[in-house]
C-alpha cells in the first residue's frame, strides 16, 4: 500500500479534487491526504459542485495545512503550485502537475480541470499498482 500526498497553496481546489479521486480510483488499495501550505476557509464553491456532479461530495471537507509528518508518511508527494514552500524530504518521490488554480474560474473549466486530474490519477494509480514495493515506482 503506498501514500500519496496532494499539495497546492490553498488546499482548496485542485489537491483536494485529486485526494478524492485518488481514494475513488484506488479503492482502498492506497491511503492518500491533501494539504496546503497556505490553506484557505473553505474549498472553492465550484470544485465542490464539480466533484458533486461525479459522485464525489466534499462539502464536509476543510483545508489542511501542510506538515512535515505528512510528507513524511508520504511515498509520492504531488505538488501543484506550491513552488519552494512545499517541505523536500530525502527520498520521497516528487511529481508537479503544472495545473491553474481553480480558484475564480467557472465551472466548465473546473470540469475540465477535473478531468484533466482523473487523467493523472488514474496513470498515478495504475503505476503505484504496478510497483513491486506498492509505492517507490
Amino acid at each position: 500500500m503506498a501514500n500519496a500526498l496532494f499539495v497546492c497553496l490553498h488546499n482548496a481546489g485542485r489537491s483536494q479534487m485529486s485526494r478524492a479521486l485518488f481514494e475513488r480510483a484506488a479503492a482502498g488499495r492506497h491511503g492518500a491526504e491533501a494539504a496546503g501550505t497556505q490553506p484557505a476557509e473553505h474549498l472553492h464553491p465550484a470544485v465542490v459542485e464539480a466533484m458533486d456532479e461525479i459522485g464525489i461530495d466534499l462539502s464536509d471537507r476543510t483545508p489542511r495545512l501542510l506538515t512535515r509528518e505528512m510528507a513524511e508518511r508520504a511515498d509520492v508527494v504531488v505538488t501543484m503550485g506550491c513552488g519552494d514552500e512545499c517541505p523536500y524530504i530525502p527520498g520521497k518521490r516528487y511529481v508537479d502537475w503544472d495545473l491553474q488554480d481553480p480558484k475564480d474560474m467557472p465551472i466548465e473549466e473546473v470540469r475540465k480541470l477535473r478531468e484533466e486530474i482523473a487523467r493523472r490519477i488514474d496513470a498515478l494509480v495504475a503505476e503505484l499498482d504496478a510497483a513491486p514495493t506498492g509505492g517507490h515506482a
